[in-house]
């Protein structure tokens, strides 16, 4: 499992190469137009992805935030300069950290600094990206947890420089995104989860009517589609999944991704039992 870059909500960290072992044996370019913590992207470049999918071309991560975007252009690009901010504002955290999240956090609103967002990301409670309707502010509170050490954020970015070479970035909506791909391309979608709140990534305007639209333009051109998406929570007790249309997904299967983080946000960090989730991984051939 490759560690992560970002600490992330709804990250598929634990399931990248699961899914990554549905994907077909050969395909040529991959897309995915909701990069979020770019987990399963990295989990298909790791080191020995020429050897699993020898046709394989280049990835193409793509999503609407152009400060998460631009984290992972400065991870392809400049990781040196990631590093050295994050271990001088790190260190300076460690010192007082109420106080130091409040200005980066405000400094973030102000600017958008992919930088101040990474560390936003590494410092804010469990990885929950939650932005007011009103105005777009990053709400989130600060984490109880201690953040990774300067020495162990700078191995990640060196890792992920290397997973990252065969991989652009491009800000731009799904909808944009989905239209490039072509016969013999695989995509893979995690969206905003329909039943979750819509300010958790700045998903206020996502229609899950209009993604499927487009997996089904995609299938048509001949591109393999997979799909993560809500499916059950209360530990299978209480369905929450979508009905995509008829004949557009071949293949459904479950995933228990664990209790879930808004949960434990809107909890309180309070122990609770019977609430793990599970969601649907579809394919559409």
């Amino acid at each position: 499992m490759i560690p992560a870059l970002l600490k992330w909500i709804g990250s598929k960290r634990k399931h990248a190469e699961l899914i990554v072992s549905y994907m077909p044996d050969q395909f040529n370019d991959y897309y995915e137009p909701f990069l979020g913590s770019g987990a399963v992207l990295a989990e298909l470049l790791r080191s020995d992805s020429e050897e699993l999918f020898p046709h394989f071309n280049a990835a193409h991560g793509s999503d609407v935030l152009p400060f998460l975007i631009g984290i992972f252009e400065s991870v392809k690009n400049d990781p040196t300069a990631l590093i050295d901010y994050y271990a001088k504002e790190i260190t300076e955290y460690y010192k007082n950290p109420d106080d130091k999240y409040l200005e980066i956090r405000d400094r973030f609103n102000q600017h958008h600094n992919p930088y101040d967002f990474c560390l936003l990301s590494r410092t804010c409670y469990s990885g929950v990206i939650r932005f007011r309707k009103s105005d777009g502010y990053m709400s989130t509170p600060r984490g109880p947890h201690k953040p990774i050490s300067p020495k162990t954020f700078e191995k990640r970015v060196e890792l992920w420089n290397q997973l990252l070479r065969k991989a652009d970035f491009t800000c731009e909506s799904y909808v944009d995104a989905m239209d490039k791909p072509q016969e013999g391309d695989v995509v893979y979608c995690d969206p905003p989860y329909t039943h979750s709140q819509s300010i958790i990534y700045g998903a206020q305007d996502f229609d899950i009517d209009v993604l499927f639209k487009k997996i089904a333009e995609c299938k048509a051109r001949g591109v393999k589609v997979i799909l993560s998406v809500n499916g059950m929570r209360d530990s299978k007790k209480k369905d929450i999944s979508v009905t995509p249309p008829e004949g557009l997904f071949e293949r459904q299967l479950l995933v228990d991704c664990g209790t879930s983080m808004i949960d434990r946000l809107q909890n309180d960090g309070k122990k609770m039992t019977n609430k793990r989730v599970d969601d649907q991984l579809l394919l559409t051939w």
